[in-house]
């Protein structure tokens, strides 16, 4: 299944992930080939589950804090922020134009 400009330029803007060559192309049509496999599946009478772990009984512990006061050393992981925030996601990933990316299509 090919895909389209307008399916790759959404897929940008929602991942922030840039397909701009050929090979990120190719990368995102495996990973589609690989999911409609699961289109195969039969699921008929199959009930959806909230969790895999549904049927067990899950045992929380205490949170207990331990350490504190940490937020300005947290922060300097952080690649952009705004007051004491993180700032998500950081938008540094320029999407280039339609007609860019229609000539890497094109060659897939």
């Amino acid at each position: 299944q090919k895909v389209t400009v307008e399916v790759l330029d959404h897929l940008e803007h929602l991942a922030l992930v840039d397909f701009r060559d050929a090979e990120g192309v190719e990368r995102l049509q495996k990973a589609i080939r690989f999911a409609d496999q699961l289109r195969e599946v039969n699921t008929d009478g199959v009930e959806p589950m909230d969790s895999v772990l549904e049927d067990r009984c899950l045992y929380l512990r205490e949170d207990d804090v331990t350490e504190g006061n940490c937020t300005n050393e947290l922060l300097k992981n952080a690649r952009e922020k705004v007051e004491e925030y993180f700032v998500a996601p950081p938008g540094n990933i320029p999407l280039p134009k339609l007609e860019e990316r229609e000539t890497f299509l094109q060659g897939s």
